[in-house]
């Protein structure tokens, strides 16, 4: 498999949007890659998991099936057996592979109104993550065979790559490669969110969707790079989807950032950082995902069909002894933002959220426009007065640089979500302001 260290392959029932898949597998049994392991239950939203290694069934719970690779592995797996594209896409399990990981089938299968669109988010919006650029940049002609095939099943007749035009080696690559008159590129500025499906149906189309609204709404479709180009495999390979793209960086020995393509789903995190390299030293924290949207995650947790990155972070800054935190909806919730500042050993004195972070009936927040800032000088100040000495945020891109504006001058030090994983691969800040 690559020289990927064999140690035992978790597949978590749940790793998507909906109902959990249903086992169809026994303890004992012997399994071959691209075997059925958990099926989504009938007549429910779901999603099919399948093994990325040939081995024995050694444990299966409520929550996952873990399976002991055999010692002589084979790229070769199980062809799926349906015929038709949409019923291959949903055989294969396929779900949004940018971390929603909402089924593609379901978002597949309604048809769009005449004149629709289908999208393909190739932003790579989190900061360090870099596999769905290098993807297209080795292999462009997947990317838009793929977009061909989801424009077929939902009947659009335009097909559009949105991309940052700062990733010129792709945009090369896809410019050189597009034959196809109905796809056209579109390039998106170089600031996060901007990957954000209403953000991206804003800059393509110039329609600003409601926080409640889907990309429907504007007769669109928006779809990952990466779940598009696993849409070519499902129906043109009859892959299930046990393989996944991702980047692995941070404080580890070697490359600070490493990319790597056909990871086998089920793997564990420690494993992909040996694969890297290893740990270099002391750190802060694991990181599932990119530095905005990532989840703290252990050693030993498994990759699952979402996951896009494995961030290794520095060690926490220590400092502040009280601290306000600033929420903003497209970056790290709540939650999160109090699991860091515990981290760095501070006492939240006050949670204030960005004024376009609407609540949801599901409790969740979304940003009314994505990556255009209303302006922080008040919530700043009301942290300020509760008595912290410095403030931790989540904001965007044109958020931060608002913070940026009355923070300092309030003498409040501005910390961030990203920190960690941005100076573990010694990117700039998310601090700068505008020029």
């Amino acid at each position: 498999m690559g020289g990927y260290n064999l140690e035992n392959f978790v597949f978590p029932l749940q790793q998507h949007i909906g109902t959990p898949a249903e086992v169809v597998v026994k303890e004992g049994d012997l399994v071959k890659r691209g075997q059925l392991l958990a099926a989504k239950p009938a007549d429910k939203m779901g999603s099919n998991i399948f093994t990325s290694v040939s081995g024995k069934v050694t444990a299966v719970t409520d929550k996952a099936v873990t399976v002991e690779p055999a010692a002589e592995q084979s790229k070769e797996y199980i062809r799926l057996t349906q015929s038709e594209p949409l019923a291959l896409i949903e055989e294969a399990g396929l779900v949004g592979l940018g971390g929603a990981g909402f089924p593609t089938y379901v978002k597949l299968g309604q048809k769009l109104r005449p004149g629709g669109v289908v999208i393909a988010n190739a932003s790579e919006c989190e900061p360090i993550l870099s596999h769905n650029i290098e993807a297209i940049e080795k292999n462009p002609q997947q990317l838009i065979r793929g977009l061909e095939i989801v424009m077929e099943v939902v009947g659009a007749p335009k097909g559009v790559i949105a991309i940052k035009d700062i990733h010129e080696e792709a945009v090369k690559a896809l410019e050189a490669n597009l034959k196809d008159s109905r796809i056209t590129l579109h390039y998106l500025p170089n600031i996060y969110p901007v990957g954000d499906e209403r953000a991206i149906v804003r800059e393509v189309l110039d329609t600003l969707l409601d926080v409640t609204a889907l990309p429907s709404a504007a007769n669109a479709i928006v779809i990952n790079a990466e779940s598009v180009c696993r849409v070519q495999e499902a129906v043109d390979l009859k892959k299930p989807l046990i393989d996944k793209d991702m980047t692995v960086a941070g404080k580890i020995n070697g490359e600070l950032i490493q990319v790597f393509h056909d990871v086998p789903l089920g793997i564990s995190v420690r494993a992909m950082i040996e694969k890297a390299g290893g740990i270099n030293g002391e750190y802060g924290e694991i990181i599932m995902g990119g530095p905005f949207m990532g989840k703290r995650v252990t050693l030993d947790d498994p990759v699952v069909k979402t996951t896009g990155g494995i961030l290794v972070t520095q060690e926490f800054m220590r400092g502040p002894k009280k601290i306000g935190l600033l929420v903003c909806a497209c970056g790290a919730n709540q939650q999160r933002l109090e699991q860091i500042a515990a981290s760095m050993g501070a006492e939240v004195t006050d949670v204030e959220f960005c004024k376009q972070a609407k609540l949801m009936k599901n409790g969740t927040r979304k940003c009314e426009n994505p990556g255009h800032c209303p302006g922080q000088v008040q919530k700043v100040m009301a942290i300020k007065k509760s008595g912290a000495d410095a403030i931790l945020i989540s904001n965007c891109s044109d958020c931060s640089n608002t913070v940026m504006s009355c923070a300092p001058q309030l003498k409040l030090p501005v910390y961030h979500c990203t920190d960690g994983a941005l100076r573990a691969v010694n990117h700039k800040l998310i601090r700068r302001m505008k020029g």
